[in-house]
């Protein structure tokens, strides 16, 4: 499929029509047509609209690194990387610094975790210099250690994508910094490091989701959903208070990745001694 006018003015009449043949390719190829993700430069497939809102693209602009379209249809197909043997790996010895150095602040991951190439690709990563010779640093591990300084100073995401233009303009040839949002956060998101902010009442009467979230007020005590400012004037869209949810499927998924994790994961109920000895709490019947 022609991808040129991905580089078009989005003012042309060769970017408007790609854009229409982009999102009648998506309707045409996913299973589910109801939400899909947006490829803006914005959203950078993080986020997922109805077909009707995706046309911000035409606003923000499509993202022009995003060359195969894997989130709206098109095969995706395996690199070298994703043929490695994941499961000789154990997963602690290469990434035991991932939960110490990172603190991901974005909440529009969606799930990525769930593709085992996509894993795979981060296992490569691990191995994959951050430039020919480095032996400090690999792609991945310099990746965290940047994420981390975004998540710790507050960087916004053009901040920090112009560092990483800049990190890779002074690295030597052949670095393999990631050069655009989408590409950083992709990389991320393989690990299953994904997590979802949902508004909460200040007094933790509910969550606005399921049958409260298009409300405004607290069905239990009444207070506003949004945040007062200057004035005690409410300032809509802002919420006043927002909880942290980190879904568990993603992390077992990653935990059972590894074949030698995955035994040891399922050691107890599967190859335990049964000797009438209490030894390990594993053996109490409850």
């Amino acid at each position: 499929m022609d991808k040129s006018w991905m580089h078009s003015d989005r003012r042309s009449k060769a970017y408007e029509f790609g854009v229409e043949a982009f999102l009648n390719f998506a309707v045409e190829n996913l299973l589910t047509t109801t939400h899909i993700r947006c490829p803006c430069v914005k959203c950078v497939n993080l986020k997922l609209f109805g077909v009707g809102i995706i046309r911000d693209v035409y606003f923000n602009g499509i993202d022009q690194s995003y060359k195969n379209w894997t989130f709206h249809g098109e095969p995706w197909e395996a690199t070298t990387n994703a043929s490695r043997n994941v499961e000789e790996d154990d997963g602690h010895s290469r990434y035991s610094f991932v939960s110490e150095e990172i603190d991901m602040d974005d909440n529009d991951f969606g799930d990525f975790g769930s593709n085992p190439y996509e894993f795979a690709n981060v296992i490569g990563d691990g191995d994959q210099p951050v430039y020919p010779g480095c032996r400090k640093y690999t792609k991945l591990s310099a990746l965290v250690k940047l994420y981390n300084l975004k998540a710790k100073h507050g960087m916004s995401d053009v901040c920090f994508i112009e560092l990483l233009i800049l990190q890779g303009d002074l690295l030597p040839e052949g670095n393999t910094i990631p050069t655009s949002m989408y590409e950083a956060k992709k990389t991320l998101c393989a690990l299953g490091l994904s997590y979802e902010k949902m508004h909460a009442c200040p007094n933790d009467c509910i969550l606005y989701r399921k049958e409260y979230e298009d409300s405004t007020n607290c069905p239990t005590c009444g207070i506003s959903r949004w945040k007062e400012g200057k004035d005690s004037i409410l300032k809509e869209g802002v919420p006043a208070k927002v909880v942290w949810y980190f879904p568990p499927i993603p992390r077992f998924k990653r935990m059972f990745q590894s074949h030698e994790t995955a035994k040891s994961l399922t050691w107890h109920a599967a190859r335990k001694s049964i000797d009438g000895q209490m030894s390990h709490p594993a053996d109490s019947p409850s």
